[in-house]
């Protein structure tokens, strides 16, 4: 029996459950599973991860429009941002970079220490933690964006997984943010996997999403992320801090890892 569907339905529902609340869709944990465990070839795993982001985002994105967290200035500019950042980093994954080496350094560069620093953060005593920065200036929020956007269309992983401990590091709460790089995450996987089809009419190699397994995922996705967003509201903002900043430490660990070896 061909257990892809079913494994990959299980895999996006619990992902997606546990990383909605803090603004992640899961793609991140789902591209080695893909990798690995399903045996997705490159570059054909970053279409199917934002295959996934796409049937799973509105889970999350609905119960959040319900709650009106998708108001205001953040998640626009980080939508804005993010767009035109996802077909470039589309085309240099199709025509420059293949190879997953690269993403594997960038993410455990940037995860693993954020991560640390996000938990000691949360954890430090009120009167021991330094102030927090505050926002960005809308300029730099803006090429934050278009960065990340970039690294999502290179590696399929929607970016939230990025903003999401940067900007909780900046001192904005957790419940603001979440939606925000949701809908970032959401949007980019849309224009990204648009991409992707029309690079694979001009490319030879193996560029098209495996759509059964990243529909598979994304439908588990779906309900999980809307499961997650309905959890967010009775987690206090401490529990979420410490529950993105585990989640990016464990991403930059299982990274770190896998460059060691």
């Amino acid at each position: 029996m061909d257990w892809t569907v079913p494994g990959g339905l299980a895999a996006g529902l619990l992902i997606a459950t546990v990383t909605a609340p803090v603004g992640v869709s899961g793609a991140v944990f789902l591209l080695p599973i893909q990798l690995s465990v399903f045996g997705v070839p490159s570059p054909a795993v970053t279409p199917t991860n934002l295959l996934f982001n796409v049937v799973a985002g509105p889970g999350a994105l609905w119960r959040y429009r319900d709650d009106g967290a998708l108001h205001g200035d953040l998640a626009r500019r980080l939508v804005l941002g993010t767009l035109p950042g996802v077909v470039i980093g589309a085309a240099v994954r199709v025509f420059a970079l293949p190879g997953p080496d690269v993403f594997r350094f960038l993410i455990a560069a940037l995860l693993l220490p954020l991560g640390l620093w996000l938990c000691l953060r949360t954890l430090t005593p009120a009167r021991h933690r330094p102030p927090p920065a505050g926002e960005l200036a809308p300029r730099t929020l803006t090429g934050l964006a278009l960065a990340v956007g970039i690294v999502g269309g290179v590696y399929g992983i929607g970016g939230g997984s990025l903003l999401g401990p940067i900007l909780a590091g900046r001192g904005l709460p957790v419940a603001r943010v979440a939606p925000a790089a949701l809908a970032a995450t959401f949007a980019t996987s849309v224009v990204g996997a648009a991409a992707y089809a029309v690079l694979s009419l001009v490319s030879t190699g193996e560029v098209a999403p495996d759509w059964w397994l990243g529909l598979a995922c994304g439908t588990g996705g779906l309900i999980g992320g809307y499961l997650g967003a309905r959890l967010q509201p009775r987690l206090p903002e401490r529990a979420l801090r410490i529950l993105l900043g585990t989640l990016a430490t464990g991403v930059g660990a299982l990274y770190a890892a896998q460059i060691l070896t």
